[in-house]
């Protein structure tokens, strides 16, 4: 059995360890909410590497053979370094451009992201590789992470959550995207909102699929023994940390 650590600025990387969590139903999972610092899209570089690093470190000491970075800001701002600093391999996330160039029709993808992720040379870099291709335009998710972490946003009926994400998904659209990439893990969890304001004709793009697979490809290439037996019912065996307070990620947990 694989001890995989997950680690997110809040409640958001539980979107990516739903999707693990179907390729690999029978392993231990270890899950940090840094919620006392969340959320990281406004913060610095240096300041989330801090934090990452502290974190990794917690999820080591729990026994992690492999860590996911389900968060693309600290994935932007130290995968690298938290690579070069512990024995165990991570796995980390990115805006899912490639796909979204394959998919879109009129030639426009729209990235929802964080402050933090779009200003990344790693998401620049992304970008410049598509774009002679495609066009890409992009915006902040203003407010989406505060509506997931309270909650907020998982109240369908709710008027604020729509308003919210319509303000930064209107402006994807009125630029003719067609094709919009979800680039923070807490983004899934207003899938439903962005869904009403975007239409049926538009696609969304989840990158958390992909970084299960990932995941599982990871575990065979570094030797780290897992079950491979199909979900049979059993539930999930995870540790839930948090640096402040646990309601919202028992809350969202107990929905998944």
């Amino acid at each position: 059995m694989a001890v995989i650590g997950i680690m997110d600025s809040g409640v958001g990387g539980l979107s990516v360890y739903r999707e693990i969590f179907k390729l690999l139903p029978h392993e231990k999972y270890v899950y940090y909410s840094d919620n006392a610092y969340c959320p990281y899209g406004p913060k610095g570089a240096e300041f989330i590497q801090r934090r990452a690093t502290q974190v990794a470190q917690t999820l080591l000491d729990k026994g992690a053979d492999v860590i996911v970075v389900a968060c693309n800001t600290a994935t932007a701002a130290a995968i690298e370094l938290l690579r070069s600093t512990f024995p165990v391999p991570f796995v980390g996330m990115e805006p899912a451009v490639k796909p979204a160039a394959a998919a879109t029709r009129s030639g426009v993808v729209g990235v929802l992201a964080t402050k933090g992720t779009l200003s990344a040379s790693k998401y620049h870099d992304t970008k410049e590789a598509y774009g002679s291709v495609i066009k890409v335009v992009e915006h902040v998710g203003e407010g989406f992470v505060e509506l997931v972490e309270s909650g907020a946003g998982l109240d369908l009926a709710s008027p604020k959550a729509l308003e919210t994400v319509r303000a930064s998904v209107q402006p994807l659209l009125d630029e003719g995207a067609d094709t919009i990439v979800l680039g923070c893990t807490h983004y899934p969890f207003l899938i439903d909102f962005i869904r009403e304001v975007a239409g049926p004709e538009v696609q969304i793009i989840d990158p958390a699929p992909a970084v299960a697979r990932q995941t599982v490809h990871v575990l065979k290439e570094h030797g780290i023994p897992f079950s491979q037996a199909p979900a049979d019912g059993t539930p999930a065996d995870i540790e839930l940390l948090a640096s402040g307070p646990r309601d919202s990620l028992e809350r969202i947990f107990s929905r998944l």
